[in-house]
């Protein structure tokens, strides 16, 4: 057997081609693999709310719940819509595909570029959310924040650099024990609320209210419920992942993304409603599960801290969603040739492993600028993350009507998937066009409303990536054109004198050797020297 390389150590033996179609995964492993992102927002998402709320004083916070409730009908819309491009878009229906084929290029890598956007920031935000929770509960570790969160990213990276079946076998236990704390927290917390057991939080942290109140107004509302909608961050993972899945791929990922769904609504509900009831308070001190798991589980015993912990491990983990998808789409991209053609490689493992290292240097930069805080990255993550929304409903809207526009029986291939007539079109049609709506006004809201806080470079970045996809592009079908057969005249005529070259460094066996081969390719060898050494040069 072979040495083992330091590669081999780090990321495993090389797997052969015909081993990839064993490199898929379960239902089980993908909810873990690509439902981390949207599962751990629930760890700040109503805290999102209640941040903006604040400024309107305690009694503002009855709109939680209500606001919790529009969110969650929010994320079915969007549910519902991607279970139909999952099923329409066996080979991977994200919003980049779905814009490509049923709205332009030019939408396609607007879509392309937020998406590609939104990964980045989701390893950035989720890391550094990660670190936030450790120096919280250690201070003394503050000054390693961004370090701490380097190593946590490269960590990330070579677990993936193993291949997508180890990485997810990796994952699923955090994100499983995730999700049973997080519903132990609310089915203990509303089992004592409905036998009048359950009390306030004690000792609240500092508000940091302003002394004048703003009013309770509509436009505070929406700012909340747009604040809110980082719920619904992470959704779209399981329909650009569609390839990862075992067979039947759309059925097995339809299924984990309803489920997916039904978990994250369930829990941001329960969050939400149990916040309200306890009289949590928004706090830059104390996180809302924080003070929900110590008056739940009375006090910060060994159930509070096993739901930190597994609120600080599933912020981490969700970057895992960010390294499952970054990879695919930069190797669609590429493969129009609006990306380096280098992302499509596949690496010893059959992961795109050029895609994973690009993902992972770009956050940690990311990091280090914004030293490893996440307050000026979330208005970038959230728009781009409604952006894309907004292109894939809209783009399977018009996918909905062409369907309409054919009769029984008739097809139209597309590069993405084969359109045919559907029965239900209008219905389809009705609900991805009101999702469109929607997360269009989210995008809207919140481009507004953070403006200020950093959402302007969103009209810089864009643009910027758009302009580069398009100049690569431009370069590989102009190299394309170049190399065409179509004005092909013939080979070029046959050199019959070659002139060859020979450096030489000194007179010995070596140089006969060469100088024998060197005539046999042709009568007019000569010999270079490079004059070093005089003396040399003259032996």
């Amino acid at each position: 057997e072979p040495p083992r390389s330091l590669s081999h150590w780090l990321i495993g033996r090389p797997l052969s081609t015909s081993d990839a179609p064993h490199q898929t995964i379960g239902k089980r492993v993908g909810l873990a693999v690509f439902a981390s992102d949207a599962l751990s927002s629930t760890a700040y998402a109503t805290q999102e709310i209640l941040g903006i709320l604040s400024v309107a004083g305690s009694l503002a916070y009855n709109y939680v719940f209500p606001i919790s409730v529009a969110i969650v009908a929010l994320l079915a819309i969007v549910t519902i819509s991607y279970e139909q491009t999952i099923h329409a878009y066996p080979g991977g229906g994200g919003a980049y595909i779905v814009s490509r084929d049923n709205l332009g290029e030019s939408y396609a890598q607007v879509a392309g570029a937020a998406l590609l956007m939104d990964y980045i920031l989701t390893v950035a935000v989720s890391i550094s959310s990660g670190v936030a929770q450790i120096v919280s509960a250690f201070p003394a570790l503050d000054p390693y924040r961004v370090p701490m969160a380097i190593v946590a990213v490269f960590i990330i990276m070579l677990i993936n650099l193993r291949g997508v079946k180890e990485s997810g076998t990796a994952f699923a236990v955090p994100t499983y024990f995730f999700v049973l704390m997080m519903f132990l927290t609310v089915g203990v917390g509303l089992i004592r609320f409905l036998s009048g057991s359950l009390g306030n939080v004690t000792d609240p942290p500092l508000t940091h209210l302003t002394e004048t109140l703003a009013p309770i107004t509509a436009f505070l509302l929406l700012h909340a419920f747009a604040n809110g909608t980082t719920a619904l961050t992470g959704v779209e993972a399981i329909s650009n992942g569609i390839t990862a899945f075992k067979e039947p791929r759309s059925r097995n990922a339809g299924i984990t993304l309803i489920w997916m769904s039904i978990i994250l609504g369930s829990l941001f509900l329960g969050i939400s409603y149990l916040t309200s009831q306890i009289g949590a308070v928004y706090s830059h001190d104390e996180t809302v599960i924080s003070q929900l798991a110590r008056t739940v589980f009375d006090g910060r015993g060994i159930l509070y801290l096993a739901t930190i912990a597994a609120t600080t491990v599933i912020l981490i983990m969700a970057a895992n969603t960010a390294f499952a998808d970054f990879p695919r789409l930069s190797a669609l991209a590429a493969g129009d040739r609006f990306l380096p053609s280098q992302l499509t490689f596949r690496g010893s493992r059959l992961v795109y492993s050029n895609g994973i290292i690009t993902l992972a240097v770009i956050a940690s930069i990311f990091i280090i600028i914004n030293q490893a805080r996440v307050d000026l990255l979330i208005p970038l993550y959230a728009i781009g993350v409604f952006l894309s929304f907004t292109l894939s409903q809209t783009g399977m809207a018009r996918r909905w009507w062409r369907s309409g526009r054919l009769s029984e029986g008739e097809e139209v291939i597309r590069p993405g998937s084969t359109l045919r007539y559907d029965r239900s079109w209008r219905f389809k049609m009705f609900v991805n066009g009101f999702g469109a709506v929607c997360t269009a006004i989210v995008a809207l809201i919140f481009a507004v409303t953070k403006f200020r806080e950093g959402a302007w470079l969103v009209l810089i970045i864009i643009p910027v990536l758009v302009k580069v996809f398009f100049t690569i592009h431009h370069h590989y079908t102009d190299l394309a054109s170049r190399l065409t057969l179509d004005q092909f005249r013939g080979l070029p005529a046959r050199h019959t004198r070659h002139r060859v070259i020979m450096p030489i460094s000194g007179i010995h066996q070596g140089t006969l050797e060469a100088l024998r081969y060197a005539k046999l390719l042709s009568d007019d060898v000569t010999a270079v020297h490079v004059s070093i050494d005089p003396e040399e040069t003259e032996k």
